[in-house]
């Protein structure tokens, strides 16, 4: 059994480390040896657990999957109005772009290695779809406005989000994701909602 808990602490790190490369060098710039030096394992126990790259990064995508469904679910639960727990679930889902390094290396991973399925985001989007589905029928949107727009316009402010803390100088850098957010969410709510959400 300690051998089995050994080897999970070793893919753990091997994750983390793989995020924090990635994070900061972007996938083509990640490479083995620098992953396997920042998790402080060999190579060895490296591609004992990983046989490349590719496969390093699905993993990290996996579990930012599963770390962005379950904040998100628990998020959006409890809100009256389907476009308030939008805004929430987006809330939720900049503030773990702001604190969790996997998570944004994942963000990063869906427009660098879009191949990867699934991607990052297949955790929350049936979520967002729902809450924008049943917004529309509560009445809760403009006329005119479609759910599958709206989901399409989120991840692309969830993209300018995540990017621009990384090409923000500045104080505007500090205030990360959840700033970001905070700052444009209402001003698409405002073009999409029927009545003041």
């Amino acid at each position: 059994m300690a051998v089995q808990a050994r080897a999970e602490r070793t893919r753990e790190a091997l994750i983390r480390a793989a995020a924090d490369v990635v994070d900061d060098k972007g996938y083509n710039g990640a490479t083995l040896v620098a992953i396997s030096r920042s998790a402080r394992v060999s190579m060895g126990a490296l591609t004992f657990h990983f046989a490349s790259k590719s496969e390093l990064a699905e993993a990290v995508v996996e579990r930012a999957a599963t770390v962005a469904g379950e904040r998100t679910a628990s998020a959006a639960a409890g809100e009256a109005s389907p476009l308030r727990a939008v805004g929430v679930l987006l809330q939720a889902l900049a503030r773990l772009l702001d604190e969790d390094v996997v998570v944004r290396a994942a963000s990063l991973l869906a427009r660098e290695r879009p191949d990867i399925d699934p991607a990052w985001h297949s955790s929350w989007t049936p979520t967002l779809s729902r809450l924008l589905k049943e917004a529309e029928a509560a009445g809760e949107l403009r006329h005119g406005v479609r759910p599958p727009a709206v989901a399409g316009l989120v991840m692309y402010l969830l993209t300018a989000v995540e990017v621009h803390p990384r090409t923000a100088s500045g104080q505007e850098r500090f205030r990360g994701a959840a700033g970001a957010m905070s700052r444009l969410w209402p001003f698409v709510c405002h073009g999409i909602a029927a009545a003041a959400a």
